[in-house]
Order: C-alpha cells, then sequence, then structure tokens
C-alpha cells in the first residue's frame, strides 16, 4: 500500500481531533445551497443509472424501495445527486446522511431543503459508533472521501460491510498516489510549519502563505489534475494541503484493502481507464498487455497513465458476484449514462473515433461507424430488438447488428456511457 502518515508526534488521537476540527471550521466541499435552484452536480458513484446496472446488473426492480447510506456525506453532492435522482425517477427508498460534522451536515440539510427532496434524512455520528448510529442493512452504501482518513480504514470498511444487506453493494473512492503527485511533499512542508496542533485558522493562513510563493519547480505547480486548492476556496485548500492524516491506495493496493473486508469490485470507474492496451497502441506491447492478469494491467494502466488521482469503484461481497441482465438480449433496454445518444454521435469524428478524457488524459476510442445512427435510437425505452428493427430498415441486417452492437456496447460500457435499464 501507497502510504502517506507521519508515524511520529502528533498521536492519532491528535490527528483525529485535527480533522474532526477541520471540516467544523472548513467543511467540504464548500457549497451554497442557493445554488440548488440553478444545477445539479453529477458525479461518481452514486449516480442511479450507475448503480441499478453496476451494483445490481440491472436485474433488480425499479419498484423495490433502495435504502441507502451515505457514510460521510460531507455537504452533500452525493447524497443529494442520488435523491434527486430518486425523486425524479419516483423511485421509493430513503437516502441516510451520516456526518460527524454538524456543519456540513446543516449544509446538506439546507440543499435538500431548497430541492424540497423529502427521501432524505440526516444524523450526527461517526463510522466508528456506525452499528448503533445507522445499523441498516442498506442496499447500497456511499463512502466517498473518507475512509483513508480514518485511523484505522480497515475497520472502518468493515463496519460498512456489517450494515450492507444481502445482495447488497457500496460506492467507494480512495485516493490515488501518482496523480497526486507533489500534494504529500507540501502536506509534509506544512506539517513542519504548522503543525497539526495549530488553530486551523493559523494553518490556512501559513497555506496561503506558501502558495503563494510556492516555486515554479514544485511538483505541485506541474500536477494539472486537480484544482480544489486554486479555485475551492479555504475548504478546498485546507482540505488538500492540511488534511492531518491521508492516505493513498495505488490499485494493487486498493484490491488488497477491499479483500480484507471480503469485498470486491464489480467495476472500476470508468473500466476503459484500467486498460493498458488504449495508451500503448504499439502491437508487440498489446501482445504482451494481453498475456498479462487483469490486475496486473490494472496496474500497468496505472503506472503508465500518471494522472490517477482517485480510485472509483463499486463493490459487492466476494461471494455474492453480480448478476448482469445480457447486452444481447432481445428485450434488453440499452440506456445513455447522461450524455443523450444523438449527442454523443456528434462527437464522433469523421474517422468514427471518439474522443474521450480520463481526467487530464485524452484519448480517442473506435467506434463502428454504424453507432452514429444507433446512438440516437437509445432512449431508455426502446428495446434492443426495437433498435435493431429500425437499422433493418436502413440496410442493416439482424446478423450484421448484431456484431456491430456487441462491439459497440462493449466499447461505450466501459467508457460507462452506454448502460442497462434495470426493469420495471
Amino acid at each position: 500500500m501507497t502510504m502517506h502518515e507521519d508515524d511520529g508526534p502528533p498521536a492519532p488521537d491528535a490527528r483525529d481531533a485535527g480533522l474532526k476540527a477541520q471540516y467544523e471550521h472548513y467543511p467540504y466541499p464548500a457549497r451554497d445551497p442557493r445554488e440548488e435552484k440553478s444545477r445539479l452536480l453529477i458525479g461518481s458513484p452514486s449516480h442511479l443509472r450507475e448503480i441499478d446496472y453496476w451494483v445490481f446488473g440491472a436485474t433488480r426492480p425499479q419498484s423495490t424501495a433502495l435504502r441507502v447510506l451515505v457514510a460521510g456525506c460531507g455537504t452533500g453532492d452525493g447524497a443529494i445527486m442520488l435523491a434527486t435522482h430518486m425523486a425524479r425517477a419516483g423511485r421509493g427508498g430513503e437516502v441516510l446522511c451520516l456526518d460527524r460534522s454538524s456543519v456540513a451536515l446543516g449544509i446538506a440539510r439546507a440543499r435538500a431543503e431548497v430541492r424540497g427532496l423529502t427521501n432524505m434524512r440526516f444524523v450526527q455520528g461517526d463510522l466508528a459508533n456506525l452499528a448503533a448510529v445507522a445499523p441498516g442493512p442498506f442496499d447500497y452504501i456511499d463512502c466517498c472521501g473518507v475512509l483513508h482518513h480514518l485511523p484505522d480504514p480497515d475497520a472502518g470498511l468493515a463496519a460498512l460491510e456489517g450494515v450492507l444487506a444481502p445482495g447488497g453493494g457500496m460506492g467507494i473512492m480512495v485516493y490515488a498516489p501518482y496523480g497526486r503527485t507533489g500534494v504529500y511533499m507540501l502536506q509534509d512542508a506544512l506539517e513542519r510549519l504548522a503543525p497539526v496542533a495549530d488553530a486551523p485558522k493559523q494553518r490556512l493562513d501559513v497555506a496561503r502563505r506558501v502558495m503563494r510563493h510556492l516555486p515554479a519547480t514544485a511538483w505541485l505547480r506541474q500536477n494539472g489534475n486537480f484544482g480544489d486548492h486554486l479555485s475551492g476556496g479555504e475548504a478546498g485548500l485546507y482540505d488538500l494541503l492540511l488534511n492531518p492524516r491521508d492516505r493513498a491506495y495505488d490499485i494493487t493496493a486498493f484490491h488488497a484493502f477491499l479483500e480484507r473486508a471480503g469485498l470486491a469490485a464489480a467495476c472500476l470507474m470508468e473500466p476503459a481507464r484500467y486498460d493498458p492496451a488504449l495508451l500503448l497502441p504499439d502491437p508487440r506491447l498489446r501482445e504482451r498487455i494481453a498475456a498479462l492478469p487483469e490486475r496486473v494491467r490494472e496496474a500497468v494502466a496505472e503506472d503508465v497513465a500518471g494522472n490517477m488521482a482517485t480510485h472509483v469503484a463499486y463493490v459487492r461481497r466476494a461471494s455474492e458476484p453480480v448478476m448482469r441482465a445480457d447486452a444481447r438480449a432481445p428485450d434488453a433496454v440499452p440506456i445513455m449514462r447522461e450524455i443523450p445518444g444523438i449527442e454523443l454521435a456528434r462527437m464522433m469524428g469523421p474517422d468514427d473515433r471518439l474522443p474521450f478524457a480520463f481526467g487530464t488524459l485524452q484519448v480517442t476510442i473506435a467506434l463502428p461507424p454504424q453507432a452514429r445512427g444507433i446512438l440516437p435510437l437509445i432512449d431508455g425505452e426502446r428495446t434492443l430488438a426495437d433498435i435493431a428493427a429500425i437499422m433493418e430498415t436502413r440496410g442493416l441486417s439482424a446478423s450484421r447488428f448484431a456484431r456491430v452492437w456487441d462491439q459497440m456496447f462493449t466499447t461505450l460500457e466501459s467508457l460507462n456511457r452506454v448502460l442497462l435499464r434495470a426493469p420495471r
């Protein structure tokens, strides 16, 4: 495991006290509830269509209520997104928002009130007492940006697994090391200049002064993988550079972390990001890549890309592998994750390649030319048989459609752009 935590003083309880003070003074991320009137922040994990597909395999009926825990909800981005999706879709259930910061919970609650969401509940509490404050069971658990700050991440993940319903799943995000190059150097420098025991305002003042005079040679200045310390206000700067405890897991360590809790990744987000063949088009290199075990390929992709600042995954119990609906079945209903199919088709270049960004890494993805006509037909209502019938009237035979669809869906699924709709 790639890990960043000073083994010397201050003691772990002092670090935890510093972390608690941080989120009371600078709740993260900084959000203004009034902005809920004009925008909904979208991301992964905890997008409802992703949960339906990656966690439940597009086999769990939409009529089944969804019991959700957002463990460490902060100011509420993921919780607000999911609760809004559920409300818009008429999906039964509740989103329980747990956080130990009263200030952060207050912001999340205010955001929910502006949206008129009645399917959310707010509980102040700690993961250390999870079974008492949020006993569950929960069908889906979101825990993003939390576990890597805990004194004992393994105990935290085990606690979450303990309140997970049979057949349920989680959306997890942890920091990754290489895309955060420069962060830990600055954290070390600031801990020497502004120890954790100092008041948060004093620490923030020191960080501002350091950033004002940071040499051009500092690795943080070269890192364009994030900008929260530049545009995220006081909370963004504090969270990135002054956090009292911050671990980073490379992909191999992340898998091991999940395994110790009896969990396994159902999907790394986006799956294609972890395919080094996209980055290394040389035929001989691709032969070598194809011969590697899947997890070794993932590690190569992380090593080569260099810009993975987080790992996001949907996970389930290793003893309960996901049973995914057949994307080739005539009654399967493909659905766009977010971008309408007609817009995605317009993004394709004249060479039938789709430009795509994995953060700061730009790639182009080959698609069958027929994808231009198929994508606009994906509306979340038409079955695969419906789409095939329409394409047959345009000259694409059923057998040819099946081959094109197989290539097209496999590619766009790996980009988390085309999924399957859950049954009604």
